[in-house]
């Protein structure tokens, strides 16, 4: 059956909203791109920058145990970031776990789109706190 779209659309943005306030927190600047997802161009969830260094987010929350992206999604996200000269990455927070964040092209590929796990956030991604203090 799943989660209503309306549903999936406000745990979204609720997200996104989340992400915002502990970047603008951590000293960066944060914004919800509007209508992305459902515009024809390219164009991330969010944008965070900090001292020169900008972030294209695509930002997804989840109770599985690992998010599939489709390709278009993620491919939309790498043309975005190259086109603008900056750098493509995916927020993702698991059910009773921190914000992980990895660069798309980190991201596990299937036949048809990408794939993000808990164990792969683990090995390569980086939780906020660390990834809000190095840059």
């Amino acid at each position: 059956m799943g989660i209503p779209p309306s549903r999936r659309k406000s745990k979204g943005s609720a997200a996104e909203r989340e992400l915002i306030h502990l970047f603008w927190d951590a000293g960066w600047t944060a914004h919800r791109i509007a209508g992305s997802g459902s515009s024809q161009r390219p164009s991330p969830d969010l944008i965070a920058g900090r001292s020169g260094r900008v972030l294209a987010i695509e930002v997804k929350a989840t109770n599985d145990e690992k998010k599939y992206f489709p390709r278009l999604e993620i491919d939309e996200l790498n043309e975005y970031a190259t086109k603008t000269g900056v750098e493509a990455w995916v927020a993702v927070k698991f059910l009773r776990t921190p914000w992980w964040f990895l660069r798309t092209k980190e991201l596990e590929q299937t036949p048809s789109s990408y794939v993000l796990t808990k164990k792969l956030c683990e090995e390569k991604g980086c939780p906020f706190e660390r990834l809000a203090a190095i840059f």
